[in-house]
């Protein structure tokens, strides 16, 4: 019979082998870079941004009708370092049909994002000597175009822009050909504010004067935080591989049958010019800050 032993064949060593449960680990991810973007929404890759950054390419379809506005009503939309210049009271409703993209024509694979529809009034002005045309309204159909372009300062707000296209077959749409007629309508906030249409004629030389002087635009971000001041510039853009389809032109009608506002009444036609049918592309650069010529 063995003897029973005085140590217990369980007893701790002096030594522990395990590390306890409570001694605290970081268990949290490295952070490689905080989220980011152009514009908003920052994401960790950046690529959830509304926005990409520049340049962008424009290919795009115009209806365009040169007229006159009561030179004051203009001059009222001017800042004060712009003049209405030789020929006051000149302005140009332009409705285009646009596909844009990045650099990397990311954007062309998806035709609900690369295409949008625009109106825009240019007014005739200019900067110590130098020939401008201010955009004092714009409207687009997408919301990508509306922040890019707020990013440039251009006013854009949200309206239904439809014009109607070239056919090179069947009847359902005008020829490019003297006697075709292009209409074009902005609807917005449920009201009519501007038709259009072109009856074309014949071809000319160059393209109308309001659509090859640079754009002036105000960059404009309200203040947000107490004693904030807001930032407020005047830009034109950096523009290149500019390109004209042949240019037609014609007969041209224009009318602003319901404006929501007293101001934008003002830019009413008081005479309406020749009108314009064309294709158009450049690549946007970057802004540029107001200089002396």
């Amino acid at each position: 019979m063995t003897a029973p032993t005085d140590t217990p064949t369980d007893t701790p060593t002096d030594t522990p082998t395990d590390t306890p449960n409570d001694t605290p680990t970081d268990t949290a991810p490295a952070r490689t870079a905080p989220p980011h973007g152009y514009t908003l929404p920052l994401s960790p890759s950046g690529r959830s941004a509304m926005v990409t950054p520049p340049p962008w390419h424009f290919s795009g379809d115009v209806v365009m009708a040169d007229y006159r506005v009561d030179p004051e009503a203009a001059a009222r939309f001017l800042p004060p370092e712009l003049t209405l210049g030789p020929d006051p009271g000149a302005a140009a409703a332009v409705f285009a049909e646009w596909q844009w993209c990045s650099d990397d024509g990311a954007e062309l694979a998806d035709p609900a994002r690369c295409r949008f529809a625009e109106f825009l009034i240019l007014l005739a002005c200019e900067y110590r000597g130098r020939p401008l045309a201010r955009c004092p309204y714009a409207w687009v159909d997408e919301p990508v175009p509306l922040v890019r372009g707020w990013i440039q300062g251009m006013p854009k707000q949200f309206g239904q822009v439809h014009q109607i296209r070239p056919a090179q077959v069947g009847k359902a749409g005008p020829r490019l050909a003297p006697g075709g007629r292009f209409d074009a309508a902005l609807s917005a906030g449920g009201r009519r504010v501007a038709e259009a249409a072109v009856t074309v004629e014949g071809r000319v030389d160059g393209p109308p004067f309001l659509h090859t002087v640079p754009l002036v635009h105000t960059r404009l971000f309200p203040a947000w935080l107490p004693g904030e001041e807001p930032v407020t510039r005047l830009v034109t853009s950096e523009v290149s591989d500019v390109e004209f389809s042949e240019i037609w032109t014609g007969r041209a009608e224009l009318r602003f049958p319901d404006l929501p506002d007293a101001d934008l009444a003002g830019l009413a036609p008081v005479e309406v010019g020749r009108g314009y049918v064309f294709s158009y592309a450049e690549t946007l650069h970057h802004g540029r800050e107001l200089e002396p010529a």
